[in-house]
């Protein structure tokens, strides 16, 4: 059933849309530095490019992070189960000899997946970018020490897992969403709008107390794989929240939707 899941993705028109705007998003800081020549403001990592083609990727990453990912994520989770129930395919879905616990665990992992090769997709294609306009060479870090091209290459894809622990995360709260109502895409728009909100939450200084324990609290904590030595604190406690979201969530959409009395 996984592989059916991966199967309707690839034929389904928004993905190559989806993909399209996630590919201008990846070399479009490298075309601007390359038309300009400044690099003033911008996401992370934006002002380095010019001296090295590997930080394209970290740029492309911190683009979509903050919200084309979280909007990705919550269309394709909110629609995971709600999506076949206003079909009227879900009925048919668990006549076949699948358990509902077993369809919510593939659904997730089908989502994961798709997400996983979203940001794979932008990093490759800002790698590709970045190399062919500025090259790459040893990596300076954000302490001042410079690391060879093949190390900066393995923080890179370090930071990937990262980013795709944090949208996991928000997948899970999708997919419970979803398993509560027919509506694929109201689901998906609370979910973005709870993402938000989350954002919104952990840049009021008044609100200190709850950010760490807002999901969205330690996102950008993967730019500390670029200090020598890399600082794992505020990974690690991002990590560790996004295990209690995912297990939270993912659990509650199990418990749900095992008891959950399917019409359509």
């Amino acid at each position: 059933m996984f592989w059916v899941e991966i199967g309707k993705s690839v034929h389904r028109a928004r993905t190559y849309v989806f993909a399209a705007g996630l590919a201008g998003l990846a070399v479009l800081p490298v075309i601007l530095l390359a038309t300009t020549g400044s690099g003033s403001g911008g996401p992370p990592f934006f002002e380095l490019i010019q001296h090295n083609g590997l930080f394209a990727a970290l740029t492309a990453v911190a683009l979509i992070q903050p919200f084309f990912l979280p909007l990705g994520t919550a269309l394709l989770s909110g629609e995971s189960i709600a999506g076949e129930a206003s079909a009227g395919t879900l009925r048919y879905l668990l006549a076949r000899p699948v358990g509902r616990r077993r369809l919510v665990a593939l659904k997730y992992a089908s989502v994961m997946a798709e997400l996983a090769a979203s940001v794979v997709w932008v990093m490759v294609l800002g790698l590709v970018a970045g190399g062919l306009a500025y090259g790459f060479g040893e990596l300076p870090t954000l302490s001042g020490i410079t690391i060879s091209a093949g190390a900066g290459l393995l923080r890179i894809l370090a930071a990937a897992a990262y980013v795709i622990a944090g949208s996991a995360s928000v997948a899970a709260i999708g997919v419970f969403f979803s398993t509560l109502t027919d509506a694929g895409l109201g689901v998906a728009g609370g979910t973005i709008a709870l993402a938000i909100a989350r954002q919104v939450l952990d840049n009021l200084s008044s609100l200190r107390a709850i950010h760490p324990y807002l999901f969205t609290d330690k996102w950008l904590a993967w730019t500390d794989l670029f200090r020598s030595p890399v600082a794992w604190n505020a990974m690690a406690r991002g990590v560790l929240l996004d295990v209690v979201y995912i297990g939270l969530f993912l659990g509650g959409a199990l418990l749900v939707f095992s008891r959950r009395d399917v019409v359509s």
